[in-house]
């Protein structure tokens, strides 16, 4: 990595990039500014000395896509690259990522690498996203794992299940989905390793420019690269970035499960990638305006977001993010909602868009309990804290006056109804 690449705003568009001469001795060479898409399934090799170092798992020797693609690799790197910034050299030595074919793909391929089977215990935040949730309580126990919750902001909580339970993994958010609570990561860490259980921290919504767990003592990160890293609505993927210690074993069962990222979404991540810190900056920057236009809005009951000061974890928000920004996601109720309204609501909306996702440059809105949260009970819900009048909103880059404009026409509708 060049030594001029100081500021993360200059690894996010450099990193990863593989500016090699193209060319013969009967053409000019010449270097592209963009770094190609290598579509190949299978490579050949002249030497099956070489051959050989490939299908051994040679670094950069390439044999066919299930064990590496440049492309994808390209991406692996710039994501790894900026969860490590500002880690130092001895600590980043070894971490890798390792690109997957979805978020959940990547959380599931995780929790099997690190030794999840027959017998164990898996931990999970209470108020996790749901089909993490699912993961947990329905997919793990019919493999023979036990799965269980715990209010990860209640860190005496966290300690007592812990030295009670012995759970191998804890898996929590940095920025919970969609209540918005934030995790106490570095505290988690501790209180993990003094039980022997592994941390593993889904950093979606506060991507690597808010937060870097692995500095404060995660094991393993996880994105959902559908979200904010590729953040154009336009791709799917996941990644997972892990320490030293924890790669071969991550690489082996990707390689394994065949839950490969393909090169053409390896690419559109790789380019949303190089705008991720000026869409933060805009995302976070207008979401804390919409958050306190809904606070005062008389049809708006309670307004969720970590810049609040009335945020429960205000305080640790600002010491863990640097005090600047929260992240751009935003939950408010209704007041006096219902389904109904909720729909209204929805359909009346003019730019922003509903739709199952975050993170884009659209704003996008969600009903948590028909969606995200769909697979919960509606008991289970309520336990939660997720009512039928709640909404989610991921603010997109979108002008602050015109996502206002559109939340009051669409709130006077609901007004209407009474």
């Amino acid at each position: 990595m060049s030594s001029f690449l100081q500021s993360i705003y200059s690894q996010a568009v450099h990193l990863g990039e593989e500016h090699q001469v193209a060319g013969s001795a009967s053409s000019p060479m010449t270097i592209p500014v963009v770094s190609p898409i290598h579509p190949s399934v299978s490579y050949i090799y002249d030497d099956l000395e070489e051959l050989d170092a490939a299908l051994g798992g040679a670094p950069d020797h390439y044999v066919y896509h299930r064990y590496g693609n440049p492309t994808v690799h390209a991406f692996e790197r710039a994501v790894a690259g900026l969860e490590t910034f500002g880690m130092t050299a001895e600590a980043a030595t070894g971490v890798a990522a390792f690109a997957a074919s979805s978020g959940m793909a990547a959380i599931h391929l995780t929790l099997l690498a690190l030794g999840v089977g027959e017998g164990a215990t898996v931990a999970a935040a209470q108020d996790c996203y749901g089909a993490t949730h699912a993961i947990v309580e329905k997919l793990l126990p019919t493999m023979g794992v036990r799965g269980l919750f715990v209010d990860t902001t209640e860190l005496a909580q966290v300690e007592r299940v812990l030295a009670r339970e012995k759970p191998a993994i804890l898996i929590a958010e940095t920025i919970s989905n969609p209540l918005l609570k934030v995790t106490d990561v570095a505290a988690l860490a501790r209180l993990c390793h003094d039980h022997g259980a592994l941390l593993v921290i889904d950093n979606t919504f506060a991507t690597p420019m808010l937060y870097r767990p692995l500095i404060h003592g995660a094991d393993v990160v996880v994105h959902s690269a559908t979200k904010y890293l590729g953040g154009h609505g336009d791709v799917m993927g996941g990644v997972i970035i892990a320490k030293a210690e924890h790669k071969d074993v991550l690489w082996e069962m990707l390689k394994t499960t065949g839950a490969v990222l393909g090169p053409q979404e390896a690419w559109l991540l790789s380019r949303g990638l190089k705008t991720l810190p000026l869409r933060m900056e805009r995302q976070c920057a207008s979401a804390t305006q919409v958050a306190a236009w809904l606070t005062d809005h008389p049809l708006v009951e309670r307004v969720i977001f970590p810049g609040s000061p009335d945020h429960p974890q205000h305080g640790l928000a600002k010491q863990m993010f640097g005090g600047a920004h929260f992240g751009a996601m935003i939950a408010f109720e209704i007041r006096d909602g219902s389904r109904d309204k909720v729909f209204a609501f929805f359909n009346q909306l003019q730019m922003i868009q509903p739709a199952t996702s975050l993170g884009d440059i659209y704003s996008l809105v969600l009903y948590p309990a028909h969606s995200s949260h769909r697979a919960l009970s509606p008991e289970q819900r309520r336990a939660l804290g997720i009512s039928d009048r709640l909404v989610r909103l991921s603010v997109g880059i979108e002008a602050v006056e015109d996502i206002t404009a559109d939340l009051e026409q669409a709130l006077a509708r609901v007004g209407e109804l009474g």
